[in-house]
């Protein structure tokens, strides 16, 4: 007999703070694998009786995987969804990676209102996302794309402000950094390739269906 993509389900994982979370809720529901790691050093890790495939990769690339059919299946947060622009599915608000994304100064430099902040410039990993944030404000702003220690803009002189992800706020705090307006939440989400979904929606509706209760039965207790 030859087996084909389409008698498995593919699920593309982020690596990262999303990654247990995640491997351990497809768990609850049997979606597991031998060997599945973020450490890892296999990248593709199956389960042939089951028909599972897990792909490990990096958080920005999840969505890209699902929309092109690599991936049928993918968890990935609220805010890099968004800022992806990916053309996916959206089939459930898992509820953990609990964060949102804010705009934040030196604490020092705090200005008495946002508009003041017009025409500066705003270092951050999420730049689609600030940029419809501030029209939706009337304004206008620099954006400069950083993949990492986005708090370190404004302490160099890089920007005036920093668009990023809070959790707790000490790292902001740590840096002397205010957040000073809220741009979102975000918490972690299941998407779907449009195609995946539907040739493969009896498997896919089902496991929406178990991952809801467990979810749902975790909020009972």
């Amino acid at each position: 007999m030859v087996i084909t993509t389409m008698d498995y389900l593919t699920i593309a994982l982020p690596k990262g703070k999303l990654f247990s979370l995640s491997a351990d809720l497809f768990a609850k529901i049997g979606y597991t694998a031998e060997g599945l790691s973020e450490k890892s050093r296999k990248l593709v890790i199956s389960n042939e009786e089951k028909k599972i495939k897990f792909i490990i990769t990096k958080t920005a690339d999840v969505p890209t995987y699902v929309e092109y059919g690599a991936a049928d299946i993918g968890v990935i947060g609220k805010d890099v969804l968004m800022e992806s622009g990916q053309d996916v599915y959206e089939l459930l608000d898992l509820g953990f990676g609990r964060c949102h994304l804010m705009m934040a100064v030196p604490r020092q430099q705090k200005r008495a209102d946002l508009a003041s902040y017009a025409h500066t410039r705003v270092a951050t990993k999420f730049p689609h996302i600030a940029e419809r944030f501030f029209n939706s404000k009337g304004m206008q702003m620099e954006y400069i794309k950083l993949n990492g220690s986005i708090e370190l803009g404004p302490i160099v002189g890089l920007s005036e402000s920093i668009v990023d992800i809070v959790e707790t706020g000490a790292t902001l705090r740590e840096n002397n950094l205010e957040e000073i307006v809220p741009i979102m939440d975000a918490t972690a989400r299941l998407i779907a390739n449009r195609v995946s979904f539907r040739l493969k929606f009896d498997r896919i509706h089902q496991m929406v269906e178990d991952l809801r209760y467990i979810l749902e039965s975790e909020v009972k207790k």
